[in-house]
């Protein structure tokens, strides 16, 4: 019996390296084309006899499909290759210990990045042939912390300094020039309006360092560090005027609609002709990425960092396991002590089809290791939902697998997995003719309230069509839509709870409702639209009530107090929401 036929979905033959490989043989230009994953989920046989290279070419076709139909099931790909393994005797005995010009600041800050600078060597290959970490100690606790090499022969040790008072610290390295170097500085209380790291926060919910409630409201724009400086300093300041606290971005470009123009500059030494060393990291281009993410903290944004996605030509998405891993040192080891990151392994993995289930779970291995602060650490799936139960996954990022659920489900993934839910694709505010990009404004806004009131956390995108193919969802730019302003104005009503987060409440069959019993509660009616509404509340507790249309972005505070039974009078429109307040 053939593991494939003509009915095969096209990614279940993608997946198989075998079948890849025969594809990618046959008919390059299907393998490479941009629009590639917008044709997974249809059969084989329609998309090769489809397919424009083929259309006269029946017995090609037919030549193909027979080489599949045979093919039998691939074993597991090796991911065991590790010849990235740094050098004993990088430099020579002659070499003093400790040699290198060691330079750093006297002075840091709690919550602030206290960076050491070494002059040290550059033969061979340092990214690959050096190793070098820095142990920070204070009061006894001990950080060891990963350092890096930024090129010209320059290397750097980051620390995010997580507590104030007397620090102190000696290098290690294979390096006898770089090894055994030792400082201290004196770190000051953080500044006034420092809150530190977000961390996970009553089991579904977020706070800063300082306790201070942090409420994701987020957006995507997966590749806007790679348009060039007009439309990146335009995408700062479309997040400087809008409501958004989270970006989500990758590290890598992109190749996919709307996404077919080349970066400026690559993340590794190379070309596109010639190709890439995936062992030469580019310094260059981290400069870069560094830079816009320190821009978004300034305008209090985390920066969503994905590591890994599938939509690439240039081979970043395919490379071995040992330039995975360097990779993922050398991203951590350079990036955690930027205050504002959160770490994504990837976006929609099931779609890397060359990465297994081990591949994802050392990453996140190592991501830990490396990461002494430990920021928030997630993953993202596409058709198949990652097991978010694992003991790293600290939230939950989800792409809807329903087309039309998406925010509904909050309810039963808080249940499954105990842990907050970040919806960051539930589908994009816009108008192409992808189903994930054309719901609208007053979709996406319902969507933002449905999964606050359940107590979950929803995410925005846009992908309104553009004459120069600049959607926000990939590119940033400007927002165009309705649905921003309305979500700002969501913000503003869960940062005016009392708890500085929406916990559900039971009671309501026909409406979810949040908030804290017989003292606070916000009941949200989206496609709904009751003309009134009856309340039965206990007795000897008196309520204020405001109706919130949150389409208008308006509050009506109703005349009097309510107590017991009784009954209110609604616009009779959808998207509105009921507020009850206890009157002390």
């Amino acid at each position: 019996m053939a593991t494939f036929t003509a009915t095969t979905p096209l990614f279940e033959v993608m997946r198989d390296p075998a079948g890849h490989e025969i594809l990618a043989h046959h008919v390059p230009e299907l393998a490479a084309n941009p629009l590639l994953h917008t044709l997974y989920h249809y059969q084989l046989g329609l998309i090769l006899g489809t397919e424009e290279s083929l259309r006269n070419d029946p017995a090609k076709k037919a030549e193909i499909l027979a080489k599949i139909e045979a093919l039998q099931p691939s074993p597991a790909p090796d991911r065991s290759d590790r010849d990235n393994e740094p050098s004993a005797g990088y430099e020579s005995e002659s070499v003093e210990r400790g040699s290198a010009q060691a330079d750093f600041a006297a002075k840091g800050r709690k919550w602030k990045r206290h960076e050491i600078t070494l002059q040290g060597p550059s033969h061979g290959n340092p990214f690959t042939e050096v190793t070098l970490t820095a142990d920070f100690t204070s009061e006894g606790e001990t950080l060891t912390v990963p350092g890096f090499y930024d090129g010209d022969g320059t290397y750097r040790v980051r620390l995010l300094v997580p507590a104030e008072g007397e620090w102190s610290f000696i290098t290690r390295s294979n390096a006898k020039s770089l090894d055994a170097i030792t400082g201290s500085f004196t770190a000051a209380a953080a500044s006034p309006d420092a809150r530190g790291v977000v961390r996970v926060a009553d089991t579904f919910h977020f706070a800063y360092d300082d306790g201070t409630p942090y409420l994701p409201i987020g957006t995507t724009s997966y590749v806007w560090t790679h348009q060039g400086d007009a439309l990146e300093e335009q995408t700062l300041q479309s997040l400087k005027n809008g409501p958004f606290n989270k970006m989500r971005m990758c590290v890598f470009p992109k190749s996919y609609l709307f996404n077919e123009n080349e970066p400026g500059i690559y993340p590794y030494e190379g070309t596109l002709e010639d190709g890439f060393d995936y062992t030469r990291p580019n310094p260059a281009y981290y400069h870069h990425l560094e830079k816009r993410i320190s821009q978004l903290e300034q305008l209090g944004i985390e920066a969503d960092l994905i590591l890994f996605h599938a939509y690439d030509r240039w081979g970043f998405s395919t490379m071995n396991a040992a330039a995975d891993d360097l990779y993922v040192k050398y991203v951590t080891a350079r990036l955690a002590s930027h205050r504002n990151i959160w770490w994504s392994l990837a976006n929609e993995f099931d779609l890397m089809f060359e990465k297994t289930i081990e591949d994802w779970e050392r990453f996140a291995a190592i991501v830990q290791e490396n990461d002494p602060n430990k920021h928030l650490l997630s993953i993202h799936n596409c058709r198949q939902m990652y097991d978010h139960s694992r003991p790293w996954v600290t939230h939950a990022s989800i792409q809807r697998l329903d087309i039309y659920k998406t925010a509904e489900m909050t309810t039963q993934w808080r249940q499954e997995w105990q842990k907050p839910v970040v919806i960051d694709e539930c589908a994009y505010e816009g108008n192409i003719d992808q189903g994930w990009g054309n719901i609208t404004g007053e979709e996406m806004t319902r969507r933002f309230w449905e999964g606050a009131i359940r107590g979950g956390y929803v995410g925005h995108g846009e992908t309104y069509v553009h004459p120069d193919d600049i959607l926000w969802w990939a590119k940033g730019g400007k927002l165009h839509g309705t649905s921003p302003d309305r979500i700002g104005f969501l913000r503003r009503i869960l940062e005016e709870s009392p708890a500085g987060h929406l916990e559900p409440l039971p009671g309501h069959w026909d409406a979810p409702s949040a908030g804290i019993k017989d003292q606070y509660e916000l009941i949200y009616f989206g496609f709904n639209q009751p003309t009134y509404r009856r309340f039965v509340m206990p007795p000897g507790i008196r309520f204020e009530i405001d109706v919130i249309d949150t389409w208008k972005m308006t509050v009506k505070t109703l005349p009097g107090t309510f107590e017991g039974r009784f009954r209110i009078d609604l616009p009779g429109r959808q998207y509105v929401a009921v507020r009850l307040r206890a009157v002390a």
